[in-house]
């Protein structure tokens, strides 16, 4: 095993443990551990919400969960010799939840969930067809997982970090915040809103205190959205195996790693759609000197993805294009055909017990593929969602005879606006 370098107490807050990590980017957060190129190091990560959703029947922790306090974010990593313009090699050798722990309080110790988020915190893609909050509850046994709050279904997770980054540099934090800001003034009353500004009400900085956590918190970017960094694009096959190239824009580049994700689907559209965990996971990082520029990488990371996960052979796809369901043409609207092509697998899967609701915390929880499959047809874009059928304990493919009625147990908990 990998040399743990970054402990974390599951009976203590993300504030208060050993090494405390951060909740923005900014390139002034202290580096908590220096690791050099070459070196294979375990690390700690807490679930994003630091234990605000609980293993209950109740959504009303998802309604109320705190969007300003997250991520948790392990890190960061300075490595030796990491200068600006060079490229970081990040390997994922391993990944998992709290090791040691079938059960307890925290996502991770046996359990982990999903979410699907009320409109007036945070939403999800498909927040104007599902404005209140739901949840469900996915039990653990080894990789594979079952919910009972979405019985009939059980399937392997294809573990990942959601959100893995380097340190953005002074001139591109400000340009990240620059550019969020004329978006937000486009609407600014708009619910939920167009971007997350800098907040520094519950930013988590590291090791800073006084006056400069006070001026890094005014500054400090939102983790929510994928940037040049990297940071929360959850890829689904950033799992074992996967060798991610970021782009350093600091010196030691300073990565932090977060948002574990014990399975997801392609999007993860109902924002809180993947099943959240904390846990651990090894890397190996190294430095190709100059790589920005040698490769042309100058934003957004390069990976190779993990060669593990479940192997699916067949499949049940559903497809969309660009018609809105009141009927308006819209012109090569990738977007929306894929917001149709999962709203066609929602309703299909109703035919069978299910609700609404249950089957969109399916399609954001379970491993399936999401493709823009023709974009150049005008006017209509074509998108595609691809469900493994194996994950069902009943056929759901058409037949002659119908669809087969399951029972859809206690259902998803849902908390109203």
């Amino acid at each position: 095993m990998p040399e743990l370098l970054y402990p974390l107490d599951s009976s203590k807050r993300f504030t208060d443990q050993k090494f405390v990590g951060h909740n923005r980017w900014h390139p002034d957060i202290p580096a908590a551990v220096t690791v050099r190129p070459g070196d294979e190091f375990r690390v700690h990560v807490r679930e994003w919400f630091d234990g605000a959703i609980h293993n209950d029947d109740s959504a009303d922790d998802v309604r109320n969960a705190p969007l300003s306090s997250v991520h948790c974010l392990s890190g960061p990593f300075a490595v030796e010799g990491a200068e600006p313009g060079d490229l970081l090699i990040v390997d994922i050798l391993d990944i998992g939840p709290v090791p040691q722990e079938d059960s307890g309080p925290l996502a991770g110790q046996g359990w982990g969930y999903t979410g699907i988020f009320a409109t007036d915190n945070g939403g999800g893609f498909l927040t104007e067809h599902f404005p209140d909050a739901y949840k469900a509850i996915w039990d653990f046994s080894g990789h594979t997982t079952t919910s009972r709050h979405i019985p009939g279904v059980k399937f392997t997770g294809i573990m990942h970090p959601g959100l893995m980054g380097t340190a953005p540099s002074a001139d591109l934090l400000s340009t990240w915040n620059a550019r969020e800001a004329a978006l937000i003034a486009t609407d600014p009353e708009r619910v939920p809103p167009l971007a997350l500004p800098p907040e520094p009400r519950d930013a988590i900085l590291g090791s800073l205190t006084g006056p400069e956590f006070d001026r890094v918190a005014a500054e400090a970017a939102r983790t929510a959205p994928p940037r040049e960094n990297g940071g929360n694009q959850d890829i689904k096959n950033l799992t074992r195996g996967s060798r991610v190239f970021y782009p350093v824009f600091v010196d030691g580049a300073k990565l932090s790693v977060g948002d574990l994700h014990f399975s997801q689907g392609d999007g993860e559209i109902t924002f809180c759609g993947a099943i959240e965990m904390g846990g651990f996971i090894d890397l190996r990082v190294d430095v190709i000197k100059n790589g920005m520029q040698l490769y042309g990488v100058t934003e957004n990371a390069v990976f190779l993805p993990g060669n593990e996960g479940p192997v699916y052979s067949e499949w049940l796809a559903f497809s969309g294009t660009s018609v809105t369901l009141d009927g308006e043409q819209r012109y090569l609207d990738s977007q929306l055909a894929f917001e149709r092509a999962c709203l066609h697998a929602i309703d299909y899967l109703t035919n069978f017990g299910y609700s609404r609701e249950q089957a969109y915390l399916l399609l954001g929880a379970a491993p399936i593929e999401g493709r823009f499959s023709g974009v150049v047809d005008i006017p209509n874009s074509c998108a595609t969602v691809y469900i493994p059928t194996a994950i069902f304990d009943f056929p759901i493919a058409p037949t002659a005879s119908g669809p087969v009625r399951i029972d859809p147990g206690i259902g998803a908990p849902r908390t109203a606006r």
